[in-house]
């Protein structure tokens, strides 16, 4: 016991580290990258009308007529400290705008995330244990397309064909204008906020405005998600105690929940995590394509601006979710795999 608690904690240790230095080089390059782009944040903070005295007193507010350096530490010791700028799109704080649109993409690609994997793992399954049947014939076809067309794509024919023309969905945005501003804001989920409030009406509202970009996000990592089950599952399939199993004759739903399923989890959590964290990558462009007001659209109307604050702000935090994602997974597979136990 003492020797496995030894383990897991160096283990924790090593991928807690590897978790900073993974963030502090994701601080590094989005800063470079900010200083690099043609975009002007001073000129985006006073206009293009204002006077050189003033655009020269913003710049050195801002601290960019110091050496790169200088502006590097200064912009860490605000990080540390949550300031991370004011926005010129909104005039509010950077801070308090993430806060406004973070919970809608989270609240969008959890839902897509648990679409697609409530229909990508029993389909791989299937593939995997009907191989070479129609059965993997279309789950094959599926992962392709999902790889091969893009998102925004997929979201343009989402609402010409289910809301302009067949009209079984809700259109672009949260809710439909007269809905706004009525539910109280206690999560920023809309669909747990309507629940809270006892707004049933205008949760099946929202429903139907967050199904189709959710089902459109879901669509891609569903096509990862089955190709990868299929693999893990064709895996198992080759080794030697499902062949023995199956010369004993354990029946295909034992041999699938008690051997294959156990075997492939922990795979699954880290497929799991990669797709969440490429579903809120995904999300900017499909919050554009359906007026989603998260952070990926909120980022993108900043950076046509020029204001680098939110642009890096917004990146900053994607990529913190998507590190804390893996950081966990990896946890989660040093905890639940004996063979990663045994090893350390």
């Amino acid at each position: 016991m003492s020797s496995t608690t030894g383990f897991s904690a160096t283990r924790l240790a090593e991928r807690f580290l590897h978790l900073i230095l993974s963030l502090f080089m994701l601080i590094l390059v989005t800063f470079v990258i900010g200083r690099l782009l043609p975009a002007d944040p001073v000129g985006a903070i006073v206009g293009e009308l204002a006077s050189p005295a003033a655009y020269a007193a913003m710049r050195e507010r801002l601290g960019l007529d110091q050496p790169i350096v200088i502006q590097f530490l200064r912009y860490l010791g605000d990080l540390a400290q949550g300031n991370l700028g004011i926005a010129a799109l909104t005039g509010n704080p950077v801070v308090d705008d993430l806060a406004l649109a973070a919970p809608a993409t989270l609240e969008l690609a959890t839902l897509a995330i648990v679409i697609s994997f409530l229909l990508g793992v029993p389909l791989g399954l299937a593939a995997a244990l009907r191989r070479d049947t129609w059965i993997d014939q279309v789950a094959r076809v599926i992962s392709l397309v999902g790889h091969s067309i893009p998102v925004f794509w997929f979201g343009i024919v989402g609402l010409v064909v289910f809301y302009a023309w067949l009209g079984v969905v809700g259109g672009p945005g949260r809710v439909d204008v007269f809905y706004e501003g009525i539910v109280p804001t206690v999560t920023g989920m809309i669909l747990v906020d309507t629940l809270l409030a006892g707004e049933t009406h205008i949760f099946f509202n929202a429903l139907s405005h967050i199904i189709l970009p959710a089902s459109m996000l879901a669509y891609a990592a569903m096509a990862y998600i089955t190709r990868m089950t299929r693999a893990f599952t064709l895996e198992q399939l080759n080794q030697d105690y499902i062949i023995a199993a199956r010369a004993k004759g354990v029946g295909a739903a034992r041999l699938l929940f008690r051997h294959i399923l156990p075997n492939i989890s922990v795979q699954l959590i880290t497929i799991l995590a990669i797709s969440y964290g490429g579903l809120l990558e995904g999300a900017v462009v499909t919050e554009i394509v359906f007026s989603w007001p998260g952070i990926g659209q909120y980022m993108t109307s900043a950076l046509l601006i020029g204001d680098m604050n939110a642009v890096l702000a917004a990146t900053i935090f994607i990529g913190i979710v998507f590190m804390t994602l893996n950081f966990l997974s990896d946890i989660a597979y040093a905890f639940l795999d004996p063979r990663t136990r045994e090893a350390g």
